[in-house]
């Protein structure tokens, strides 16, 4: 499973936060590894000159071996927040449809 993080202008990609990215990832859908080709995360700023509110945004897009990809995003207040509600998303969506295949 290849995972790739891309920021907005006003996020930089630190090590930290591709690191944090990537093991938050790993951790939560791991398990559906051989099923999975790529994660592409995107962490954008959507307000970046006020600093108030849910401000961060992570869309995560997943690429399952013989399905089209889908996206997931979640909105909170920090990176790590943000990143965290995302990958929750991720993995019920992902549950959600392996369970269908298996299920056929």
């Amino acid at each position: 499973m290849q995972i790739q993080v891309h920021t907005d202008n006003n996020i930089t990609a630190r090590e930290d936060v591709v690191n944090l990215v990537q093991s938050t990832v790993e951790g939560a859908i791991g398990r559906f590894s051989d099923r999975i080709t790529r994660v592409e995360a995107h962490l954008s700023d959507t307000n970046s000159h006020k600093s108030k509110g849910d401000d961060k945004r992570c869309l995560l897009e997943a690429r399952l071996a013989g399905l089209q990809p889908f996206a997931v995003s979640h909105e909170a207040a920090t990176i790590e927040l943000a990143v965290a509600g995302a990958t929750d998303k991720l993995e019920r969506a992902i549950e959600s449809r392996t369970g269908r295949l298996q299920d056929r």
